[in-house]
Protein backbone atom coordinates (compact mmCIF):
# COMPACT_ATOMS: atom_id res chain seq x y z
CA UNK A 1 0.00 0.00 0.00
CA UNK A 2 1.23 3.66 -0.18
CA UNK A 3 2.14 5.62 2.80
CA UNK A 4 -0.55 7.73 2.86
CA UNK A 5 -3.32 4.56 2.38
CA UNK A 6 -2.11 2.32 4.99
CA UNK A 7 -1.64 4.80 7.33
CA UNK A 8 -4.92 5.90 7.62
CA UNK A 9 -6.42 2.50 7.28
CA UNK A 10 -4.25 1.99 10.38
CA UNK A 11 -5.59 4.90 12.12
CA UNK A 12 -9.30 3.08 11.35
CA UNK A 13 -8.18 -0.11 13.02
CA UNK A 14 -6.24 1.87 15.89
CA UNK A 15 -10.30 3.17 16.65
CA UNK A 16 -10.65 6.54 15.00
CA UNK A 17 -14.18 7.54 15.46
CA UNK A 18 -13.64 11.11 13.60
CA UNK A 19 -11.57 12.16 10.64
CA UNK A 20 -11.82 16.12 10.13
CA UNK A 21 -9.19 17.35 6.74
CA UNK A 22 -8.78 19.06 3.77
CA UNK A 23 -6.94 17.87 1.06
CA UNK A 24 -3.43 19.34 0.85
CA UNK A 25 -0.51 17.24 -1.62
CA UNK A 26 0.97 15.57 -0.98
CA UNK A 27 -1.37 13.84 1.52
CA UNK A 28 -4.68 14.35 -0.68
CA UNK A 29 -5.03 10.75 -0.45
CA UNK A 30 -5.85 10.55 3.26
CA UNK A 31 -8.90 11.90 3.03
CA UNK A 32 -10.03 10.57 0.18
CA UNK A 33 -9.43 7.04 1.56
CA UNK A 34 -11.12 7.81 5.02
CA UNK A 35 -13.76 9.21 2.48
CA UNK A 36 -14.35 5.80 1.50
CA UNK A 37 -13.55 3.89 4.60
CA UNK A 38 -15.13 6.00 7.57
CA UNK A 39 -18.57 5.76 6.48
CA UNK A 40 -18.10 1.28 5.83
CA UNK A 41 -17.16 1.79 9.41
CA UNK A 42 -19.96 3.85 10.57
CA UNK A 43 -17.81 6.65 11.60
CA UNK A 44 -17.44 9.96 11.25
CA UNK A 45 -15.80 11.82 7.99
CA UNK A 46 -16.15 15.51 7.62
CA UNK A 47 -14.31 17.29 4.72
CA UNK A 48 -14.16 20.56 6.10
CA UNK A 49 -13.79 24.08 4.26
CA UNK A 50 -10.82 24.85 5.39
CA UNK A 51 -7.77 23.44 7.69
CA UNK A 52 -9.37 26.02 10.74
CA UNK A 53 -12.47 24.18 10.44
CA UNK A 54 -11.23 20.85 10.50
CA UNK A 55 -8.56 21.58 13.60
CA UNK A 56 -11.75 22.83 15.45
CA UNK A 57 -13.56 20.08 14.62
CA UNK A 58 -11.21 18.25 16.30
CA UNK A 59 -11.46 19.97 19.43
CA UNK A 60 -15.11 19.56 19.53
CA UNK A 61 -15.10 15.94 18.36
CA UNK A 62 -11.96 15.71 21.22
CA UNK A 63 -14.07 16.59 23.95
CA UNK A 64 -16.68 14.24 24.06
CA UNK A 65 -13.80 11.67 24.51
CA UNK A 66 -13.81 10.26 21.07
CA UNK A 67 -10.34 9.39 19.32
CA UNK A 68 -10.11 11.61 16.65
CA UNK A 69 -7.75 12.79 13.77
CA UNK A 70 -6.88 15.15 11.19
CA UNK A 71 -4.07 15.21 8.77
CA UNK A 72 -2.43 17.81 6.83
CA UNK A 73 0.81 19.25 5.18
CA UNK A 74 3.00 22.30 6.03
CA UNK A 75 1.12 24.91 5.53
CA UNK A 76 -2.48 23.78 6.56
CA UNK A 77 -0.24 22.83 9.61
CA UNK A 78 0.19 26.63 9.66
CA UNK A 79 -3.29 26.90 9.62
CA UNK A 80 -4.11 24.66 12.21
CA UNK A 81 -1.65 26.46 15.20
CA UNK A 82 -4.09 28.51 17.12
CA UNK A 83 -6.56 25.28 17.65
CA UNK A 84 -3.31 22.89 18.24
CA UNK A 85 -2.55 25.04 21.36
CA UNK A 86 -6.39 25.29 22.19
CA UNK A 87 -6.57 21.37 22.09
CA UNK A 88 -2.84 22.03 24.46
CA UNK A 89 -4.29 24.39 26.51
CA UNK A 90 -7.96 22.29 27.27
CA UNK A 91 -5.07 19.09 27.41
CA UNK A 92 -7.88 17.19 24.83
CA UNK A 93 -6.41 14.06 23.08
CA UNK A 94 -6.03 14.36 19.21
CA UNK A 95 -3.82 12.50 16.61
CA UNK A 96 -2.04 15.18 14.05
CA UNK A 97 -0.39 13.71 10.80
CA UNK A 98 1.86 15.84 9.03
CA UNK A 99 3.24 15.00 5.67
CA UNK A 100 5.50 17.57 4.99
CA UNK A 101 6.26 19.50 1.63
CA UNK A 102 8.82 22.10 1.02
CA UNK A 103 8.91 25.41 1.87
CA UNK A 104 8.74 28.52 3.08
CA UNK A 105 5.38 29.63 2.15
CA UNK A 106 3.03 27.75 -0.13
CA UNK A 107 6.45 25.97 -1.41
CA UNK A 108 6.20 22.76 -3.61
CA UNK A 109 4.27 19.72 -3.57
CA UNK A 110 8.36 17.81 -3.16
CA UNK A 111 9.11 16.10 0.72
CA UNK A 112 10.67 18.01 3.35
CA UNK A 113 11.26 17.89 6.89
CA UNK A 114 11.16 21.60 7.04
CA UNK A 115 8.66 21.18 10.08
CA UNK A 116 10.84 20.10 12.92
CA UNK A 117 10.08 23.46 14.53
CA UNK A 118 6.59 23.23 14.31
CA UNK A 119 6.43 19.88 15.20
CA UNK A 120 8.73 19.89 18.36
CA UNK A 121 8.32 23.34 19.45
CA UNK A 122 4.61 23.38 19.56
CA UNK A 123 4.32 25.37 16.95
CA UNK A 124 1.62 27.56 18.34
CA UNK A 125 1.20 30.34 21.49
CA UNK A 126 2.22 29.17 24.71
CA UNK A 127 4.02 27.02 26.90
CA UNK A 128 3.09 23.47 25.53
CA UNK A 129 4.35 21.05 23.12
CA UNK A 130 2.70 18.10 21.42
CA UNK A 131 4.30 14.42 21.12
CA UNK A 132 6.26 14.84 17.97
CA UNK A 133 6.97 11.08 16.38
CA UNK A 134 9.19 10.84 13.21
CA UNK A 135 8.31 6.90 10.65
CA UNK A 136 11.00 6.17 8.31
CA UNK A 137 8.97 3.19 6.36
CA UNK A 138 5.83 2.79 5.79
CA UNK A 139 5.28 -0.44 8.06
CA UNK A 140 6.67 1.81 10.91
CA UNK A 141 3.88 4.47 10.29
CA UNK A 142 1.07 1.71 10.23
CA UNK A 143 2.66 0.48 13.46
CA UNK A 144 3.04 3.87 15.24
CA UNK A 145 -0.78 4.45 14.37
CA UNK A 146 -2.02 2.84 17.43
CA UNK A 147 0.79 3.82 19.60
CA UNK A 148 -0.34 7.76 18.75
CA UNK A 149 -3.67 7.43 19.98
CA UNK A 150 -2.61 5.80 22.89
CA UNK A 151 0.11 8.45 23.88
CA UNK A 152 -2.93 10.81 23.09
CA UNK A 153 -5.22 9.24 25.40
CA UNK A 154 -2.88 8.45 28.24
CA UNK A 155 -1.20 12.07 28.49
CA UNK A 156 -4.47 14.03 26.75
CA UNK A 157 -2.33 15.93 24.52
CA UNK A 158 -2.35 16.50 21.29
CA UNK A 159 0.39 14.24 19.49
CA UNK A 160 1.74 14.75 15.91
CA UNK A 161 3.08 12.15 13.02
CA UNK A 162 5.94 14.25 10.92
CA UNK A 163 6.40 11.98 7.81
CA UNK A 164 7.22 13.44 4.65
CA UNK A 165 5.85 13.28 0.82
CA UNK A 166 8.45 10.72 0.10
CA UNK A 167 6.88 8.74 2.52
CA UNK A 168 3.17 9.56 2.00
CA UNK A 169 3.54 8.37 -1.58
CA UNK A 170 5.31 5.69 -1.91
CA UNK A 171 4.36 1.70 -1.79
CA UNK A 172 5.69 -0.90 0.31
CA UNK A 173 4.29 -4.36 1.49
CA UNK A 174 2.86 -3.98 4.99
CA UNK A 175 1.24 -6.28 7.21
CA UNK A 176 -1.44 -4.98 10.18
CA UNK A 177 -0.81 -6.27 13.37
CA UNK A 178 -2.85 -7.08 16.56
CA UNK A 179 -1.28 -5.45 19.42
CA UNK A 180 -2.42 -4.75 22.94
CA UNK A 181 -3.11 -1.36 23.57
CA UNK A 182 -1.57 0.89 27.22
CA UNK A 183 -4.11 0.69 29.92
CA UNK A 184 -5.45 3.94 29.60
CA UNK A 185 -7.01 6.39 31.99
CA UNK A 186 -10.72 6.79 32.31
CA UNK A 187 -12.25 10.25 30.25
CA UNK A 188 -14.73 11.74 33.45
CA UNK A 189 -13.79 14.67 31.93
CA UNK A 190 -15.45 13.45 28.28
CA UNK A 191 -18.20 15.92 27.59
CA UNK A 192 -21.14 12.91 27.28
CA UNK A 193 -24.11 15.43 28.40
CA UNK A 194 -24.76 16.76 32.22
CA UNK A 195 -27.51 14.55 32.95
CA UNK A 196 -27.21 12.62 36.24
CA UNK A 197 -23.61 14.14 37.02
CA UNK A 198 -22.13 17.40 37.71
CA UNK A 199 -21.12 19.70 34.61
CA UNK A 200 -18.04 19.46 32.97
CA UNK A 201 -16.87 22.63 31.32
CA UNK A 202 -13.86 21.87 28.57
CA UNK A 203 -12.13 25.08 28.02
CA UNK A 204 -8.23 26.95 27.35
CA UNK A 205 -9.42 30.06 28.77
CA UNK A 206 -9.06 31.00 32.24
CA UNK A 207 -9.10 34.45 33.17
CA UNK A 208 -9.45 34.26 37.45
CA UNK A 209 -6.00 35.28 39.00
CA UNK A 210 -3.64 32.55 39.38
CA UNK A 211 -5.76 29.74 37.77
CA UNK A 212 -3.84 29.76 34.65
CA UNK A 213 -0.44 29.43 36.31
CA UNK A 214 -1.40 26.60 38.37
CA UNK A 215 -3.03 25.32 34.83
CA UNK A 216 0.73 25.52 33.34
CA UNK A 217 2.37 23.98 35.97
CA UNK A 218 0.04 21.05 35.37
CA UNK A 219 0.74 20.91 32.29
CA UNK A 220 4.63 21.37 32.49
CA UNK A 221 4.54 18.55 35.31
CA UNK A 222 2.79 16.24 32.49
CA UNK A 223 5.31 17.20 30.00
CA UNK A 224 8.41 15.84 32.40
CA UNK A 225 6.52 13.04 32.95
CA UNK A 226 6.67 12.08 29.22
CA UNK A 227 9.86 12.71 28.88
CA UNK A 228 11.07 10.75 31.45
CA UNK A 229 8.89 7.68 30.10
CA UNK A 230 7.87 8.06 25.81
CA UNK A 231 11.18 8.52 24.46
CA UNK A 232 12.18 6.07 21.56
CA UNK A 233 15.21 5.82 19.32
CA UNK A 234 17.57 3.36 17.51
CA UNK A 235 21.24 3.37 16.95
CA UNK A 236 23.49 1.16 15.43
CA UNK A 237 27.57 1.03 14.89
CA UNK A 238 27.69 3.69 17.26
CA UNK A 239 30.05 1.99 20.21
CA UNK A 240 33.80 2.34 18.23
CA UNK A 241 33.03 5.12 15.62
CA UNK A 242 34.41 8.31 15.48
CA UNK A 243 31.89 10.10 13.31
CA UNK A 244 27.97 9.36 14.14
CA UNK A 245 25.13 10.63 11.82
CA UNK A 246 21.85 11.22 13.43
CA UNK A 247 18.77 11.83 11.05
CA UNK A 248 15.48 11.24 11.29
CA UNK A 249 12.24 9.94 9.19
CA UNK A 250 13.28 9.17 5.49
CA UNK A 251 16.74 10.65 5.83
CA UNK A 252 17.58 8.11 8.22
CA UNK A 253 17.10 5.28 5.56
CA UNK A 254 19.39 6.96 3.12
CA UNK A 255 22.63 7.40 6.24
CA UNK A 256 21.93 3.93 7.23
CA UNK A 257 23.21 2.78 3.76
CA UNK A 258 25.71 5.96 3.63
CA UNK A 259 27.58 4.24 7.49
CA UNK A 260 27.30 0.70 5.47
CA UNK A 261 29.22 1.84 2.58
CA UNK A 262 31.62 4.36 5.09
CA UNK A 263 32.48 0.96 7.26
CA UNK A 264 33.46 -1.04 4.13
CA UNK A 265 35.92 1.73 3.15
CA UNK A 266 37.44 1.70 6.48
CA UNK A 267 35.93 4.45 8.26
CA UNK A 268 33.97 4.02 11.54
CA UNK A 269 30.69 5.30 11.22
CA UNK A 270 27.61 5.07 13.17
CA UNK A 271 24.21 6.30 13.45
CA UNK A 272 21.56 7.49 15.84
CA UNK A 273 17.79 7.80 14.45
CA UNK A 274 15.48 9.87 17.07
CA UNK A 275 11.75 8.10 16.45
CA UNK A 276 10.25 10.33 18.98
CA UNK A 277 11.08 13.80 18.13
CA UNK A 278 10.28 15.17 21.16
CA UNK A 279 10.82 14.07 23.69
CA UNK A 280 14.15 14.32 22.14
CA UNK A 281 16.59 11.52 23.05
CA UNK A 282 19.10 13.61 25.19
CA UNK A 283 21.04 11.32 27.06
CA UNK A 284 21.58 9.08 23.82
CA UNK A 285 23.26 11.81 22.02
CA UNK A 286 24.74 12.86 25.45
CA UNK A 287 26.61 9.58 25.85
CA UNK A 288 27.56 8.89 22.25
CA UNK A 289 29.62 12.01 22.29
CA UNK A 290 31.78 11.65 24.86
CA UNK A 291 34.17 9.22 23.39
CA UNK A 292 33.34 10.58 19.55
CA UNK A 293 35.38 13.06 16.84
CA UNK A 294 32.34 14.15 15.40
CA UNK A 295 28.63 14.23 14.81
CA UNK A 296 27.49 14.69 11.91
CA UNK A 297 23.04 15.67 11.54
CA UNK A 298 21.59 15.18 8.00
CA UNK A 299 18.11 16.50 7.16
CA UNK A 300 15.81 17.28 4.35
CA UNK A 301 16.21 21.21 5.53
CA UNK A 302 19.12 23.96 6.54
CA UNK A 303 19.25 22.62 10.13
CA UNK A 304 16.64 22.38 12.34
CA UNK A 305 17.03 19.16 14.31
CA UNK A 306 20.55 19.63 14.81
CA UNK A 307 19.79 22.83 17.45
CA UNK A 308 18.77 19.68 19.27
CA UNK A 309 21.08 17.58 18.59
CA UNK A 310 23.72 20.36 19.48
CA UNK A 311 21.93 20.41 23.08
CA UNK A 312 22.39 17.08 23.78
CA UNK A 313 26.21 17.46 22.99
CA UNK A 314 26.54 20.31 25.35
CA UNK A 315 30.09 20.75 23.71
CA UNK A 316 31.77 17.69 24.07
CA UNK A 317 32.57 17.62 19.86
CA UNK A 318 32.05 19.27 17.12
CA UNK A 319 28.72 18.85 15.41
CA UNK A 320 28.59 19.05 11.16
CA UNK A 321 25.32 19.46 9.17
CA UNK A 322 24.28 18.63 5.65
CA UNK A 323 21.45 19.08 4.57
CA UNK A 324 18.81 19.85 1.42
CA UNK A 325 15.78 22.04 1.25
CA UNK A 326 13.11 22.91 -0.70
CA UNK A 327 12.40 19.51 -2.13
CA UNK A 328 15.72 18.49 -2.27
CA UNK A 329 16.70 14.89 -0.92
CA UNK A 330 20.24 14.23 -0.33
CA UNK A 331 21.42 11.34 -1.75
CA UNK A 332 23.75 7.96 -0.65
CA UNK A 333 26.40 9.48 -2.27
CA UNK A 334 26.24 13.11 -1.04
CA UNK A 335 26.15 11.93 2.26
CA UNK A 336 29.40 9.27 1.95
CA UNK A 337 31.41 12.18 0.45
CA UNK A 338 30.52 14.44 3.52
CA UNK A 339 31.66 11.27 6.11
CA UNK A 340 34.55 11.04 3.87
CA UNK A 341 35.42 14.72 4.09
CA UNK A 342 34.72 15.26 7.96
CA UNK A 343 36.86 11.64 8.49
CA UNK A 344 39.93 13.73 6.45
CA UNK A 345 39.62 16.50 8.87
CA UNK A 346 39.41 15.07 12.28
CA UNK A 347 41.84 12.89 11.19
CA UNK A 348 44.21 15.96 10.68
Amino acid sequence: MSGNEAMAEAAIRAGCDAYFGYPITPQSEIPAYMARRMGQENRVFVQCESELAAINMVFGAAATGKRVMTTSSSPGISLMQEGISYLAGAQLPSVIVNVMRGGPGLGNIAPSQSDYFQGTRGGGHGDYRTITLAPSTVQEWVDMMPLAFDLADQYCNPVMILADGILGQMMEPIEFKTVPGRKLPQKDWALTGCKGREQNIVRSLWLADGVLEDLNLKIQDKLREIEENEIICEQSQTEDADIVLVAYGVSARIVRTAVDLAREQGIKAGWIRPVSLWPFPMDVINAAAQDLKMFLVVEMSHGQMIDDVKIAVAGKCPVAFFGRAGGGVPTVEQVLDKIRELSILSDN
